[in-house]
């Protein structure tokens, strides 16, 4: 008798296990909590992490850092990565971090809300794009009138102009994405050997660089500098909430853009959550947040009103993103050791 109970037991399990594999696919637990290295401005971080929590319960620890200090943390931390996701900051970074095995591909459904697949997304699925901005030049209005015979910069030839030797203020580019853009940007348009040259004067015409890519707009406005160079919608931030004295104007023979990512960072401990932010952020209904949170970044997907068009309707050059991101360290590396040390940051 013990022996048939034992026998129905078991089959009982069996019964129970092919039911189980018949019936339907088992249901991934779901992660309660979320880390994820945000590197836009803080207000949009704390914004998007208020915004996810309300809409699926999970708690969103964020860390904000500059792209730069963002790479260099996630590579510190490969063999135990702190982040499930990296969200904003220029995919210049993205592409980076690919190079180095420390994203994770994730085919998001959400791919087809792109406004272009080919532009905004990776190939191979590592990273998406979430936001584009161009890079323009803010110039204090207060140091204008007082310098009635200076006229903003309007290209950036101008920037090595005397008058602004000590008057310029960006970031450095070891630890801000901005200011690698406009490297790159330069690079591009002069080539390297022209244009590691005009990086030279360019570096000896600024008074002091800073850790994020946003702060010189911000000091530029208090007065600290005359012009900075940074991301445009960075300058509207300032101008219209600030209320800074600022005037925006952009380099007449084009300026660099960029196109801001997202990726899910490989070993990642709550890959559920991290897939379900990544896809919510590929939606017209997160992308709208930006200007809630004084955001004014261009969309990549369908959808959504530009709150500032007029700050793609500059001349963009043909950024090749690709080429940025492959030769990103050479490149910083370069800038660090034989033009300007990453010391003293503001």
């Amino acid at each position: 008798m013990k022996h048939r109970g034992w026998m129905a037991v078991a089959l009982l399990v069996l019964l129970s296990m092919i039911v189980g594999l018949i019936g339907c696919t088992p249901v991934a637990p779901k992660d309660k909590e979320l880390n994820v290295l945000c590197t836009p401005q803080e207000e949009w971080c704390q914004g998007m992490k208020q915004e996810f929590e309300k809409k699926t319960g999970i708690t969103v620890n964020y860390v904000r850092m500059s792209s730069g200090e963002a790479l260099a943390r996630i590579q510190a931390e490969k063999a135990n990565p702190q982040f499930d996701i990296w969200w904003g900051g220029p995919i210049d970074s993205f592409i980076a971090a690919k190079k180095d095995g420390l994203l994770e591909a994730y085919n998001s459904p959400n791919f087809k809300n792109l406004l272009d697949e080919a532009k905004y997304k990776d190939k191979d699925n590592m990273w998406a794009g979430i936001y584009v901005g161009s890079l323009g030049f803010a110039t204090n209005k207060d140091w204008l009138a007082k310098n009635p015979n200076v006229k903003a910069p309007t290209s950036w030839d101008d920037l090595l102009k005397p008058e602004f030797k000590g008057q310029i203020m960006v970031a450095h580019p070891s630890t801000s994405g901005t200011s690698y853009t406009a490297l790159a940007t330069i690079l591009q348009l002069r080539g390297e050997q022209a244009g590691w040259e005009y990086l030279k004067k360019y570096a000896a015409q600024v008074r002091q660089f800073t850790k994020s890519g946003a702060a010189p707009a911000k000091f530029v406005g208090q007065g600290e500098a005359a012009v900075a160079i940074v991301f445009s919608h960075d300058t509207v931030n300032e101008i219209e909430n600030n209320k800074l004295p600022l005037l925006l104007t952009f380099p007449e023979e084009g300026t660099g853009y960029e196109i801001g990512g997202q990726a899910i960072l490989k070993g990642a401990k709550h890959p559920n959550a991290a897939k379900m932010w990544f896809d919510w952020a590929l939606t017209p209904e997160a992308q709208a947040l930006g200007p809630k949170y004084k955001a004014y970044q261009a969309p990549t997907v369908k959808g959504v009103e530009l709150s500032h068009p007029e700050l793609l309707q500059v001349k963009l050059i043909d950024y090749n993103f690709q080429w940025a991101g492959e030769n990103k360290k050479a490149f910083v590396d370069k800038f660090t050791n034989e033009i300007a040390a990453a010391k003293d940051l503001k």
